[in-house]
């Protein structure tokens, strides 16, 4: 772990050398794949172009991607330069032509992406899938701009492999407190009451504004630079997948995905070409076999931001 780290820091950071064994959980594969069960729960350490191609087809229920954006950024020594628009299309088509013959008929896909290549991921989408939705969210926070307006908005891009699909709405409602309760007949009207106060489960919307960024305090915390939030994450599973079900992340990143899965009960395979990521992602999974928590969501409901928990 680093050192000089305060007390209350929870941050993720193991080295390669300190996370060895972690590491050594990891799979790698090299040739095609008749048999999807030797690679449920597993993370492979490899490159997503290369691994796609070796895993069988239709053997997966949802797939939630987080591509690199547009932007020059650097992951733990690999770097990803920012492309022309053509070329980021051609990059964009690529990864989608690989993932697609994987997903089930009835499965589904989100993609993650910031406003810039929202425009360019929604329309190479439906070249592929049919697209349902636009989901946008709320990082909470970001840097200011001098002359633009601050960049406190991603979205997540919805689509399924056809016209049936998987989609539990009472499964991701979110509970809102009632300031203003009105009543019938002295009895509560589209409320309920409770002894923790006044609430209303309402249908979500493609605005999510709930979500918390992870930072220092909080035990999902990681130095991965574009870290998604569990709570983010266990939306998409929980709606698009039910138990059991065969969940796919060709860039894993530090684990959210497969995180997530593994404490609500689905099955992962997650792909991520940055051994350090895999080491973060395989020392998470093992934290959750010790503690299913995830932040902003209790009991089966999801709370408003800064709420609960």
């Amino acid at each position: 772990m680093s050192v000089g780290k305060a007390g209350r820091n929870k941050t993720i950071d193991t080295t390669l050398a300190e996370g060895a064994a972690y590491l050594e959980r990891c799979i790698t594969i090299n040739r095609k794949q008749e048999d999807i069960s030797s690679l449920i729960d597993k993370t492979i350490s490899g490159d997503m172009t290369k691994v796609c191609p070796l895993l069988p087809y239709k053997s997966v229920d949802l797939i939630i991607a987080d591509p690199p954006y547009n932007l020059t950024k650097s992951f733990h020594g690999t770097t990803f330069s920012k492309r022309k628009v053509p070329d980021y299309e051609a990059y964009t088509r690529q990864w989608l032509g690989m993932v697609k013959p994987l997903l089930k008929d009835d499965g589904s896909i989100y993609v993650c992406c910031d406003w810039e290549t929202s425009l360019i991921i929604g329309r190479i989408l439906g070249e592929f899938f049919c697209v349902r939705n636009r989901i946008t969210w709320q990082r909470e926070k970001g840097r200011g701009a001098k002359a633009n307006w601050k960049n406190g908005m991603e979205d997540i891009w919805f689509a399924t492999n056809s016209d049936t699909y998987t989609f539990h709405l009472d499964a991701v409602k979110i509970r809102k407190r009632v300031i203003a309760p009105y009543r019938v007949d002295g009895k509560p009207k589209d409320w309920k009451e409770s002894a923790s106060g006044n609430y209303r489960d309402t249908c979500p919307s493609n605005f999510w504004d709930d979500i918390t960024i992870p930072f220092w305090s909080m035990a999902e915390n990681t130095a991965h630079p574009t870290q998604k939030p569990e709570k983010l994450i266990a939306k998409i599973i929980l709606a698009s997948s039910s138990e059991n079900d065969i969940i796919l992340d060709p860039f894993l990143g530090s684990g959210t995905t497969s995180v997530v899965a593994k404490k609500l009960g689905r099955h992962y395979i997650g792909i991520e070409a940055e051994q350090q990521y895999c080491v973060w992602a395989e020392q998470r999974l093992a934290m959750a076999e010790e503690n299913q928590d995830i932040q902003g969501y209790t009991d089966g409901v999801f709370w408003e931001r800064n709420s609960c928990n």
